[in-house]
């Protein structure tokens, strides 16, 4: 393009008549419609387009115009209708199916390598007899080291369609050896559950990230494993969960309400409402059972504490959720492309939408409310949190709960600030990954031969990751004054990071949640007589 400003006119030109093919065009049951039929709108649509292609004087690429204008469109509704460009659209898809085709490792780059930081399990790589720490040098013909290989190239060259071959060059440090592995490209699991385990003889845990397809076959495979050592009170923890697939919600909470009890309705642009209930199954329907949400909880997390508050079903824990409850469809516009547009409005059992404020075409005003809850005192103070009378509702054993902005927990735990400055410092030195990388692989050897529960309870190991770090920092930045000693969070928060990469997800959360506020308020609470 010659002059951006030459533009401008012709862009609301074409927003204004896609907002029009929009409106009058896409079938949210049906998917969509055709974008050029024999509507009369649409037809100027493409007259518009073909004048442009044909008559304008400077060159112009229409289909870079039309991303623009459905995005302005887009933009223009409720902050939850987006549009998602064709490059984005595969890893979206793929993180709500919980799966993807690959080789099944995550790495970074560092000194010009490949570094494999963690093998993904049952997935190709894990079959193939790959492990962390090896450096993968070569995948076909394409080098993979060296400064100019970027992580967008190294994924483009893993991945592929499901059942291709690729040989790979792999230097395996531990053994000081060099050899070719040849794998077939296959589905790779994209766990949503990413822990569960006992926190005592009677209180388990579960972490949910997500609610993608896969959601609800983890969640019962957890809840199983628990049973079988003894549960009886449970913890779901949905903290830093910004939702996901409506009908996964509905599964889950279905294993802990009674039979006909209202889980959640939607009521779309016609009026028409759409109760979902639970049915006769359920797994857990009668322990204790704590919900644990933050600010960052949102939509369907949100769908699942409403449904459980507002039957007197679970305790909620934690501070103010997100505040959305408006429904997403995602429709698909032909071209690798799609928009999730919002169909309906959710409504939490007693009648509450939870949805928060917001002006149409003024999203990063209504994003960056959950970041003002910390100067208004919201993140630290119960009292600071806003409600609004006339939005008031009863459950049914007479609990108050409130509307307009999100779950309100039944108990309230600040944000614990503990250890943030110090993080904030590791941050600052952008050595945070790489250190916990080269701790781990100095001493690999020696790390593979402990056992996990060991490596998580034994706080020798917390101190030895402290003064790696503590050394690297003085030596590489020449920051002497740089001291983890006596911010045990952050120092539990760093062993953390260490046990991901050596035993995965499970392990990670063991430790972080030792020192955890929220987890230490529920069991604070089981204690109470």
């Amino acid at each position: 393009m010659k002059n951006n400003k030459h533009y401008i006119p012709l862009l609301l030109g074409l927003a204004i008549a896609i907002g029009i093919v929009l409106g009058s065009q896409l079938n949210f049951k049906n998917g969509g419609g055709s974008f050029f039929a024999t509507n009369p709108q649409e037809q100027k649509v493409k007259k518009l387009i073909n004048f442009i292609n044909h008559d304008y004087v400077d060159p112009v690429n229409t289909d870079s115009l039309l991303n623009v204008a459905i995005e302005k469109i887009m933009n223009s509704l409720d902050p939850h209708s987006v549009y998602i460009p064709s490059q984005d659209l595969e890893a979206i898809n793929n993180s709500m199916e919980g799966n993807f085709v690959g080789i099944g490792v995550e790495f970074m780059m560092l000194n010009d390598s490949l570094n494999v930081t963690r093998i993904i399990q049952d997935g190709p790589s894990e079959k193939a007899g790959l492990k962390a720490g090896d450096r993968i040098l070569k995948a076909d013909s394409i080098q993979l080291i060296g400064k100019t290989i970027t992580g967008d190239t190294i994924k483009k060259t893993l991945k592929g369609k499901k059942g291709s071959k690729l040989t790979l060059q792999v230097y395996r440090k531990t053994k000081d050896s060099l050899f070719t592995v040849q794998l077939k490209r296959d589905n790779v699991k994209l766990p949503s559950v990413p822990a569960f385990y006992m926190l005592n003889d009677s209180l388990g845990y579960i972490k949910i990230t997500r609610f993608a397809n896969t959601t609800y076959k983890e969640f019962i495979k957890g809840l199983h494993a628990l049973e079988k050592q003894g549960l009886k009170q449970l913890i779901v923890d949905l903290r830093g969960n910004s939702g996901g697939y409506l009908h996964t919600t509905e599964a889950i909470a279905d294993e802990f309400l009674g039979d006909d009890k209202l889980i959640v309705f939607t009521k779309n642009k016609q009026k028409v409402i759409d109760k979902i209930f639970a049915s006769e199954k359920g797994e857990f329907e009668h322990g204790k059972l704590y919900i644990l949400i933050d600010e960052e909880s949102a939509s369907a997390s949100e769908i699942l504490a409403g449904a459980l508050q507002d039957n007197d079903r679970a305790t909620i824990v934690g501070r103010r959720s997100f505040g959305k409850g408006l429904v997403q469809e995602q429709l698909d516009l032909g071209d690798g492309s799609a928009i999730r547009l919002t169909i309906s409005r959710y409504y939490t059992p007693t009648g509450r939408s939870i949805q928060k404020p917001y002006r149409k075409g003024h999203k990063r005003a209504y994003y960056n409310e959950a970041l003002a809850r910390s100067s208004t005192g919201e993140l630290t103070n119960k009292d600071s949190i806003h409600v609004v009378d006339s939005l008031k509702y009863t459950t049914p054993k007479g609990k108050i709960v409130y509307g307009g902005g999100g779950i309100i927990p039944d108990i309230f735990v600040p944000l614990d600030r503990s250890g943030l400055q110090g993080l904030a410092g590791l941050m600052h030195y952008n050595v945070l990954n790489n250190y916990i990388y080269n701790y781990i692989d100095t001493n690999r050897n020696r790390l593979m031969q402990i056992p996990k529960n060991d490596f998580i309870d034994n706080d020798f190991y917390t101190d030895e990751i402290t003064n790696y770090f503590e050394k690297q920092i003085a030596k590489e930045n020449g920051n002497s004054q740089f001291k983890l000693s006596n911010n045990m969070v952050l120092k539990r928060f760093l062993k953390a990071l260490v046990a991901r990469q050596l035993y995965g997800e499970e392990a990670y959360y063991a430790i972080i949640n030792k020192d955890d506020n929220v987890i230490q308020k529920v069991l604070e609470i089981q204690k109470t007589p």
